[in-house]
């Protein structure tokens, strides 16, 4: 947001800017250059004596009225060659020269005059200019002037934008903490701002918007809750009946099929337990933390995979600490870890932790086929498996994965996949300083 308006201000002080060059250099392609008016207002004294005194003096009084000029004024006039004044100027300084016109040399403090074209006053005026030096010429000061006049309607500008855009700028700093408040599960924010606010248009639309995604996920959650807790108890009617049935079925056959029926069964059970598990993290407003040791969980966690895989790797590193969290929940999602690790690996599961820049970093590596990377992040979405997972032989719902990545995150933590040294996949459990206690 503070980059949003600093890009503001920059633009407005950059246009300010090229305004005034624009402006300068049309008026002096129009108008003739500022600085040559603002010199020919300091010389004034001296073009006004030549002008209405000496020029206008008999043929035979001019050169008297000319040193009297030099005697009284602090400016020095001079005759110098044409040719070489001529060299100095441009092309429009020269034919206004021709014309009679005084041609002003603001930055030698100086202006040059041809007085009599016809050469009867001047002697070789033809070939001769005056050249009137030493003038009273501080352009120093008149641009100092100028920039104050530009600086004076900048900060007239950048003043009232500067008002306005503040008061923009906190009410989108405001809509932007309800964002993020919204963001990280806070439905309940909401923007309050007055009518008469810039802003109160948007800030009236993120909260229809607010109270649409908030009534949206509650219905959601409750109809999962609900259908989730409807389903218990007919599966339990079903696993009491199927029971009755097989002791009173002596054939092989029905029995096997009754066995089958029951897996299913168990199947649909720990669906239900898996989304009442999602829809309480969901409805978690935070874990609650206690302080516990984070080896004793891990080593835990490894001896709970039953049965145990044909090789299991433990690599805890040095002073590991105790972890401020729920440790229930953590244990969940390292449990859910590494039953997927040993769903896929061929032989090998490994565990490792290690504390790294202030940080734990929890690592399950397998030797499976590991999982291609554009998979990598949709395996965290429910119900989502990749396709060789979808069978009976492997089972799960796709959800294992998705309550771990819930519960880390509700820790302030991050879950990822990458690939592992094993060659199978890696999930790399990361939780952040503010867990850590020493």
């Amino acid at each position: 947001m503070n980059r949003l308006f600093f890009r503001f201000f920059v633009l407005v002080m950059l246009s300010i800017t090229a305004a005034t060059f624009v402006i300068y250099f049309l008026f002096a392609r129009l108008f003739g250059d500022p600085l040559d008016d603002i010199a020919r207002r300091q010389a004034s004294a001296q073009i006004f004596l030549l002008e209405q005194y000496v020029d206008r003096a008999p043929p035979d009084e001019w050169l008297v009225r000319l040193n009297k000029v030099r005697e009284v004024s602090d400016a020095q006039f001079d005759l110098v060659p044409l040719s070489q004044v001529n060299e100095a100027l441009s092309t429009r300084q020269r034919t206004a020269l021709a014309r009679g016109e005084i041609v002003l040399d603001p930055s030698h403090k100086a202006f040059l005059r041809r007085v009599d074209l016809a050469g009867q006053r001047y002697i070789g005026s033809d070939d001769e200019v005056l050249r009137v030096s030493r003038l009273p010429i501080d352009l120093g000061q008149a641009l100092a002037m100028e920039v104050l006049r530009y600086v004076v309607v900048a900060l007239a500008l950048l003043v009232p934008i500067a008002l306005w855009s503040r008061a923009h700028w906190q009410a989108l700093q405001r809509l932007s903490r309800v964002a993020d408040e919204f963001g990280a599960g806070q439905l309940s924010a909401r923007a309050h701002m007055r009518p008469s606010e810039a802003v109160y248009p948007l800030a009236e639309r993120m909260n229809a918007m607010a109270e649409r995604i908030q009534g949206l996920l509650e219905s959601q959650k409750n109809l999962l809750h609900s259908v989730s807790h409807e389903l218990r108890t007919p599966i339990a009617r079903l696993e009491f009946a199927m029971e009755l049935l097989a002791e009173r079925m002596p054939d092989p056959q029905l029995v096997k099929r009754i066995a089958a029926m029951e897996g299913d069964l168990a199947e649909l059970n720990g669906l239900v337990t898996e989304l009442l598990s999602m829809s309480k993290l969901d409805d978690a407003h935070g874990p609650q933390r206690a302080l516990f040791e984070l080896e004793p969980l891990l080593r835990e966690c490894a001896g709970a995979l039953h049965p145990p895989p044909a090789q299991l790797h433990v690599d805890l590193g040095p002073m590991l600490g105790s972890l401020d969290g729920e440790r229930r929940l953590l244990a969940r999602a390292l449990g859910n870890l590494l039953r997927n690790a040993q769903k896929y690996a061929a032989r090998q599961v490994a565990l490792s932790a290690q504390r790294v820049g202030g940080m734990v970093e929890i690592a399950v590596d397998d030797d499976g086929p590991g999982i291609p990377e554009a998979e990598r992040e949709r395996v965290f979405e429910p119900f989502y498996r990749l396709d060789r997972s979808r069978d009976r032989a492997t089972g799960g719902f796709g959800l294992g994965l998705s309550i771990a990545r819930k519960a880390v995150v509700l820790h302030g933590g991050s879950l990822a996949v990458e690939g592992s040294p094993l060659g199978g996949a890696r999930f790399v459990m990361r939780l952040p300083d503010g867990v850590l206690a020493q």
